[in-house]
């Protein structure tokens, strides 16, 4: 079955939605290093420095055609926001960081197979006000989202420095102060809330 979502055609100077979960909804990070290999992927191939492996050679450098924005890894899926310089940033990116991954995971876990669900999905996103809510629902996704560990949130809001692979910039652009876009995120909590009541209602109904 097509998906949907998913973009087959990657358009340079373009800004990408781009999430997946686990095979039949498993859980892809088990514990706190799981969460924390998978952010090293970004540091391996986005650092400003290139990144080295053990018998010294560097891997491929891709802050040139590919910035994060966003990110919230969740224990069974992740959400990602990034904009590329050329039409293959994404795909580069997301083909190393998923590969590199796998492969941690299923070594670690002594497990064999698939362990997403699919090809990642790619939402191209058209416009600044898109930009800002596709921002604020990535971050809102834990319950706890304010200290949850790993999301760009912190970052955004000025409660952690942000590594120098996570470019946050061009969405705090559209916003005066940290201060305000924090409201922006704040603002949405309450009617979150009540629509993931409504769900939960309608699920059992």
């Amino acid at each position: 079955m097509p998906l949907r979502n998913l973009a087959r055609t990657f358009i340079a100077d373009s800004y990408y939605h781009i999430y997946n979960r686990g095979v039949n909804k498993r859980i892809i990070f088990l514990e706190d290093p799981d969460y924390q290999f998978f952010l090293s992927l970004f540091a391996r191939h986005l650092s400003a420095k290139p990144v080295t492996d053990r018998a010294g050679r560097e891997y491929r450098r891709l802050n040139n055609d590919v910035e994060l924005l966003a990110y919230c890894l969740m224990p069974n899926h992740f959400h990602l926001m990034a904009y590329q310089n050329n039409e293959k940033g994404v795909l580069d990116l997301m083909l190393s960081v998923g590969t590199a991954y796998s492969m941690y995971f299923n070594r670690k876990y002594k497990r064999r197979g698939p362990l997403f669900e699919s090809n990642y999905k790619a939402s191209l996103i058209s416009s600044d006000d898109y930009l800002s809510h596709i921002s604020r629902y990535i971050h809102l996704n834990p319950e706890h989202y304010k200290n949850w560990l790993y999301s760009s949130y912190r970052a955004y809001v000025g409660k952690s420095k942000p590594p120098d692979w996570l470019r946050p910039q061009k969405v705090l652009v559209l916003f005066d102060s940290r201060a305000e876009y924090e409201n922006f995120v704040n603002d949405y909590e309450e009617v979150k809330h009540s629509l993931d009541l409504i769900k939960a209602e309608l699920a059992n109904y």
